[in-house]
């Protein structure tokens, strides 16, 4: 069995061709059978460990391990905060077939699901990316976006500016525009497509300030506790879509417009619409909103790529 550090998961999974991959998994697979364990460390520190299975069956078993550890960075030497494994299994035998850096395939699969969201429904001109939040995965997000659409312009939001500016100059290259705004708000009007990548609790979207034909991108939000749309974003919409149900129905952004009455549930999912039971975007004009939720699922069909792209 072959491992691959993260350098190699990076370079092993081009973002238009994970995409693809993913469109054609939710095209040709039913939902596999999945399951996430969470634990809290014992000594209540704040520390997570995360046991995730995905399972389709006669073809694969994916297994995510990954431990979640907020103090690293401040460690001497400093270490990520999330690390992991992923291992890949045949799905008629059992055998082990390839294991990987579980943050990495974390950060493709994740970024590869809103840039396929993106494609889905977003409009096919869209070039001013709004996003907010400028962690470990808001980079990814915003290059696999601009893999998938003609983005001149990128505008970034994060509740420390300073981590805004440095992500502004990570990203900045002939051709796209990057900057740091003061406001998300500030943002919002000109942007064509919508990314939140945060951990917030209260919604960072202000409906009423979204341009029409938007494509809203929610990524974060992914407990009960957590929330990045408001209830005007929602209602401009009229409807909401999501990668997957299951999952979806785990997050604020998922529980909280339902139980208000703004939406009476998943429009349609990414295996709807990359199947063709739905056609997804009804007009230009249209607000169009979707929750990236993730899933064991999504691990699973990245490693299925992997194993392909390296075989």
């Amino acid at each position: 069995m072959q491992y691959f550090d993260a350098e190699a998961v990076h370079a092993a999974l081009p973002w238009r061709g994970l995409v693809e991959a993913l469109r054609m998994a939710h095209a040709t697979q039913e939902m596999p059978l999945s399951d996430a364990r969470h634990f809290d460390a014992p000594d209540g520190g704040g520390d997570q460990f995360v046991n995730l299975t995905a399972w389709s069956a006669g073809r694969a078993v994916a297994v995510k391990l990954v431990g979640v550890f907020p103090g690293n960075p401040g460690r001497l030497p400093p270490e990520p905060s999330v690390q992991g494994l992923v291992v890949l299994f045949d799905g008629q035998t059992g055998r082990p077939i390839l294991s990987c850096d579980g943050a990495a395939l974390t950060y493709r699969k994740t970024a590869a699901d809103s840039a396929l969201g993106v494609d889905l429904l977003a409009r096919p001109e869209a070039e001013v990316l709004a996003i907010a939040g400028a962690g470990g995965l808001a980079p990814h997000v915003v290059e696999a976006i601009c893999a998938v659409r003609p983005i001149r312009r990128v505008l970034i939001w994060n509740r420390t500016r300073v981590r805004a500016e440095a992500m502004a100059e990570q990203l900045a290259r002939p051709g796209l525009a990057v900057e740091a705004v003061d406001a998300f708000t500030q943002a919002l009007p000109q942007a064509d497509i919508v990314s939140t990548v945060t951990m917030a609790t209260q919604p960072l979207i202000d409906g009423r300030c979204l341009k029409p034909g938007a494509h809203v991108d929610l990524v974060g939000a992914y407990r009960p506790d957590m929330r990045e749309a408001d209830a005007e974003t929602l209602r401009r919409a009229g409807r909401i879509y999501a990668d997957n149900r299951p999952v979806f129905a785990l997050s604020g952004d998922g529980i909280d417009p339902v139980a208000e009455g703004l939406v009476p549930g998943v429009e349609a999912d990414f295996f709807d619409l990359c199947a063709g039971r739905h056609p997804g975007r009804r007009s230009d004009a249209e607000i169009t909103v979707c929750k990236n939720a993730g899933g064991a699922h999504l691990d699973l069909f990245t490693a299925q790529y992997l194993a392909r792209a390296v075989g």
